[in-house]
């Protein structure tokens, strides 16, 4: 069995999966934040 070294696995798809995921969260709550203050202010 090969020895683990710590820091050498290259990472890359995991990091671009991650940060497509943020990306991906941040603008659905702006969407959804600014969908509701779109509402607050033509229903009521």
């Amino acid at each position: 069995m090969a020895d683990h070294k710590h820091g050498e696995m290259d990472i890359k798809v995991q990091e671009d999966t991650f940060n497509g995921f943020m990306a991906w969260t941040k603008w659905s709550v702006i969407v959804i934040l600014a969908v509701l203050v779109l509402m607050a202010i033509f229903i009521s």
